[in-house]
């Protein structure tokens, strides 16, 4: 949303007069008509939303008529939500009408997704074949299953990209469940995908895609499946056995389910039990389990399970476990021994990952860093550590967590890349003509923020990097932050990293900072991930404004410093930060001044990171990365990378990742202060 006060942003200056002249044809149709005029315009587009949220589907013909009538600018979104809403009853003449009226826009190619996707379900194989390839996005797993169907049967070798396709989908949906089925009728999948299958889903607790993927097996597995989900200690005591190879993979299940609830009570039916009479690769897959959620609860023997599944009763077993699991074998290495890990398991982790998950910069920078620990205590110490140093060096990089540690380690300082040449004015006119662009703005201008990010996104599609860089510029030009930084992070040559971090608002956040005592840097590296500096913005939970504050917090926070506050002025700029100041600093002070934990308790409250921190002291990176929650292990290195790069912006001068970070992270030592206990 545009705000309400001017801002401060580095962005490229550039001659005006010849600026100006180049792209004020394109402005002019940006510009809004009489206000009275525009106002019934958009109210027409904005009533056929309306009556799509109602499913009011004559309202929702009217205002598309009407839109249509008017031709205003945005009369392609009504016809989209009007046909959309009908599709399950609609024909494939009324779709190429529609793809005729608007060839090469988004709703075009969302439309075509939604059709691909009502096709499958009807078993249309014919006009699938004919779409398909006209799905510019192609982005939607099920309709890539769906795809891979038909080229099997029309005779075409799937299987290797049929189960990994599979494998990966996450939902219970129709698509890759046919698929599945398809291929396992006709003896290309086994069962032993199938149970593999059940097992990821069982370990993922979503109890229907295990179901169907068990329905392969028969429906007394799948009946099965789901018993053990419920009750797996019941299941456990009563009915699992290992008679055969079908009874040892669901009492395999039953355990991997327990795991999830309580990896101690699991391991202790191992031990006592299970361990002795699974197949071994099946008692090191449940091993590997219990290890992962030990991991999860940052348990102390988290390693040792994972060492279990090394292991078995009859000698060394390799299993194929899923990478995220083995990310937590790492994790949990990284803990290992009071802190000082165990470093030739953080290697066979990563060594044992699939190759695309074994190149992310986070497992090589681990892997170099298993690589110098074990250097000191060998006689290829040398050779080790060379390995190391070319590790590191193949992700040394200023613009990623990652990649910042990587340089510091091989001693390097964190340059940012040379600033490209700005936009032309010439390239500055394209993007401003840009239909999909102007599309966006207006979407965006009107209140439809997730439709104008949906068509602003799809219009980035096949984009060089000037043109992104273009694009970039309007979306800063206007205000709209968050496009201003995602267009701009899609560069990979020509990085901008004053309009990657931009500084709105920047005498504010300033002043609050320092009269709050904190970094500018960091509110401003925290400010850019929680709303991307958009102040209206409001989370699914109820987080508002520019620092996201949730409003039972805001409450508490206005009261415990004396600040003025009612609710209705959460998103007002200047109230959101000075409580969000005042609110991180509390966070800080609670934390000994770790910005690590401080950002780790902003995104998932202070009780966890107080948690998180028991246990050995950690380096302050091996802490950050065994972080139990996804959300917040990325929203942490991602704050602390940005605060890193707002500082070498502000300041002129290179920064360093590792000293923001600090070195280790333990436990508290003395008693909590009253701040502590009461922060919420």
């Amino acid at each position: 949303m545009t705000p309400k006060t001017p801002t401060s942003l580095h962005c490229h200056t550039f001659s005006r007069a010849v600026a100006l002249a180049a792209i004020a044809a394109a402005l002019t149709l940006l510009a809004p008509p009489p206000p009275a005029r525009a106002q019934t315009a958009n109210d027409t587009v904005l009533d056929a939303r309306e009556a799509l949220r109602k499913r009011d589907k004559s309202r929702l013909a009217a205002t598309r008529a009407a839109a249509l009538a008017a031709n205003h600018p945005l009369a392609m979104w009504a016809d989209y939500w009007e046909l959309g809403n009908r599709l399950a009853e609609a024909q494939q003449d009324e779709l190429n009408a529609f793809y005729a009226r608007w060839p090469g826009s988004y709703v075009e190619d969302r439309l075509r997704n939604d059709w691909l996707l009502e096709l499958g379900r009807r078993r249309d194989w014919v006009n699938f074949r004919v779409e398909y390839p006209r799905f510019k996005l192609n982005d939607d797993r099920e309709v890539s299953c769906y795809a891979l169907l038909t080229r099997h049967l029309d005779g075409q070798d799937v299987l290797d990209d049929a189960r990994a396709a599979w494998l990966a989908q996450r939902d219970a949906d129709d698509g890759c469940a046919l698929l599945a089925s398809t291929l396992f009728e006709a003896r290309r999948l086994g069962p032993e995908d199938a149970w593999r299958k059940t097992r990821l889903a069982v370990e993922a607790n979503r109890v229907r895609m295990a179901r169907q993927a068990a329905a392969l097996l028969g429906d007394e597995v799948a009946n099965t499946v789901g018993e053990l989900s419920d009750n797996p200690q019941r299941y456990l005591t009563r009915k699992a056995s290992t008679k055969d190879r079908g009874a040892s993979e669901l009492t395999a299940l039953a355990l991997i389910r327990s795991a999830a609830n309580d990896p101690d009570v699991a391991a202790t039916s191992m031990n006592e039990r299970w361990a002795a009479r699974l197949p071994a690769e099946l008692s090191s897959w449940v091993w590997a389990s219990i290890g992962k959620q030990a991991a999860l609860k940052l348990s102390d023997g988290a390693s040792d399970h994972f060492q279990r599944a090394e292991l078995t009763r009859t000698g060394p077993v390799e299993v194929a476990l899923p990478d995220d699991t083995l990310a937590w074998k790492l994790r949990a290495a990284l803990r290992a021994n009071g802190g000082a890990g165990r470093w030739q398991q953080v290697m066979q982790a990563v060594n044992a990952m699939s190759p695309t998950e074994q190149r992310e910069p986070a497992w090589i920078y681990w892997k170099a860093r298993a690589l110098l620990a074990l250097a000191g205590s060998s006689q290829e110490g040398g050779t080790l550590s060379a390995q190391a140093h070319e590790l590191l060096a193949s992700i040394a990089n200023p613009l990623h967590f990652y990649g910042k540690l990587a340089t510091e380690e091989l001693g390097q300082p964190l340059v940012l890349p040379a600033r490209p040449a700005p936009p032309s004015p010439e390239e500055r006119s394209a993007a401003a003509q840009h239909p999909g662009l102007q599309r966006a703005l207006l979407l965006i201008d009107v209140g439809l923020r997730n439709e104008g990010v949906r068509e602003w996104n799809f219009s980035l599609f096949g984009m060089g990097e000037r043109e992104l860089l273009a694009a970039a510029q309007l979306a800063c030009e206007r205000q709209i932050w968050d496009r201003c930084i995602n267009t701009s992070e899609r560069t990979r040559e020509q990085v901008d990293m004053e309009q990657r971090f931009p500084t709105p608002f920047r005498a504010d956040v300033v002043a609050r900072a320092r009269e709050a005592g904190l970094d500018p840097a960091y509110v401003y590296g925290l400010i850019r991930q929680e709303s991307r500096f958009v102040a209206t913005a409001r989370s699914a939970v109820g987080a508002s404004g520019l620092m996201q504050l949730m409003p039972a917090t805001a409450k508490w926070t206005a009261r415990k410093l004396g600040i003025d506050y009612t609710q209705d002025r959460i998103t007002d700029h200047g109230t959101n930060l000075r409580i969000g100041t005042g609110y991180l600093k509390l966070m800080l002070d609670s934390f000994d001044g770790s910005q690590a934990m401080a950002a780790a308790g902003y995104n998932a409250g202070p009780s966890r990171p107080r948690k998180w921190r028991e246990g050995p002291s950690l380096d302050a990176a091996a802490w950050a990365e065994n972080i139990p929650f996804t959300e917040t292990r990325d929203y942490v290195k991602k704050v602390l990378s940005n605060a890193t790069d707002y500082a070498t912006l502000l300041s002129g001068q290179p920064q360093s990742l590792r000293a923001r970070l600090g070195t280790a992270i333990g436990p508290h030592v003395g008693a909590p202060s009253p701040v502590e206990r009461d922060l919420p």
